[in-house]
């Protein structure tokens, strides 16, 4: 089907490599919509644009990827959405540097839902993926639409755990939506555009380039009233977006952990600027003046005075063997046979270099 004629100027204002998002945003200032934009010719445009933007933009032939990104609209689940559309996201509007369009895979109507973004480490714990998951499940319960990234370790649990509740959940990508990255979450990619969504502003055939996450990540904090980090380490890509979600006025989570993880000093740095410490899911709801879910209550675990006293050495830093047994008096062949029991349980978990560390 030949594309809606202003759509298509959308689509070709967005495409030409000359023309920067600050460039377009001038010209829509200037000239109201895309139609008019392609027909005033080379010499206005010039006033308001670079010549070479200017030049382009006045040529008749369509800029690459046009035709390819007309073929990808024909499959239902695959959408454009423009500053000019009613489903553009409305916390989107109030960045300071909004896409002119979106690129959607999946439910678009999910783009103005309640929303809370939740990031962290790639290279998580075993608690801290088991925390993304946890938050992001209770809280998409509560009403929260889960925003993150698609990342390996937080990302990946945190959009798990949206899909598992009640609200669902949508994935911010820094590639083209014909590309996913990385290629281990396929499988989750195709779950969420069939139950949530895949959301880039870069056009179709844009592979994985580290220039455009940080682009990517002022749009992921932007989606949502709020954005949660779970893990990072100081210099994790995490902490942009929570800089991002500042900027933009938004609020900011962090989880506190050990002092010896190197995976919470970047929490322990927001902390330290000002972002809310957060314990459970219902802390989040209450800052944002949310109701939590109900849930039902945890079942109990009955455990013997030994096991109790070797869940209490192990506390939740990481900690080898025999300093439990030196902190409890008991034998070695009794502590393996103890954590191996915990593992199995998922109480524990092991950790390289022979430790172990307590989840919660």
């Amino acid at each position: 089907m030949p594309l809606d004629p202003e759509l298509a100027a959308w689509l070709r204002l967005s495409l030409t490599p000359q023309l920067t998002g600050a460039g377009l945003r001038r010209l829509l200032a200037a000239y109201g919509d895309p139609l008019r934009i392609l027909s005033a010719g080379r010499a206005p445009l010039a006033q308001h644009v670079p010549g070479a933007a200017a030049a382009a933009l006045a040529q008749e032939a369509a800029p690459p990827g046009l035709a390819a990104t007309a073929a990808w609209l024909e499959e239902r689940s695959n959408h454009v959405v423009t500053l000019a559309d009613e489903a553009y996201p409305r916390l989107l509007l109030e960045i300071p540097d909004p896409p002119a369009l979106l690129y959607v895979k999946g439910r678009r109507e999910l783009l103005n839902r309640p929303a809370l973004a939740i990031v962290g480490s790639r290279n998580a714990t075993a608690q801290g993926i088991a925390n993304a998951e946890a938050f992001a499940r209770a809280l998409s319960d509560a009403g929260l639409l889960i925003v993150s990234g698609l990342a390996l370790g937080v990302d990946a649990a945190a959009h798990r755990g949206g899909l598992a509740g009640a609200a669902a959940s949508v994935a911010v990508v820094g590639t083209g939506l014909d590309i996913v990255d990385p290629a281990r979450n396929r499988a989750l990619a195709h779950e969420l555009a069939e139950r949530g969504a895949l959301v880039s502003e870069f056009p179709l055939g844009t592979p994985a380039r580290a220039v455009n996450f940080p682009r990517r990540n002022r749009l992921l904090s932007g989606l949502a009233t709020g954005t949660l980090v779970v893990e990072a380490a100081i210099g994790s890509g995490s902490l942009i977006t929570a800089r991002a979600a500042l900027e933009q006025g938004r609020e900011v989570f962090a989880i506190p952990g050990s002092i010896h993880s190197p995976l919470a000093k970047g929490c322990h740095a927001l902390l330290k600027q000002g972002a809310k410490l957060v314990e459970s899911a219902a802390d989040v709801l209450e800052e944002l003046r949310l109701a939590p879910a109900a849930q039902p209550p945890a079942p109990r675990t009955t455990r013997g005075d030994v096991e109790r006293l070797l869940l209490e050495a192990l506390g939740y830093d990481p900690v080898d063997p025999d300093s439990l047994c030196a902190r409890t008096g008991l034998a070695a062949a009794q502590v393996s046979a103890l954590l191996t029991q915990f593992e199995l349980e998922g109480a524990v978990m092991a950790l390289p270099g022979g430790r172990f560390q307590r989840v919660r």
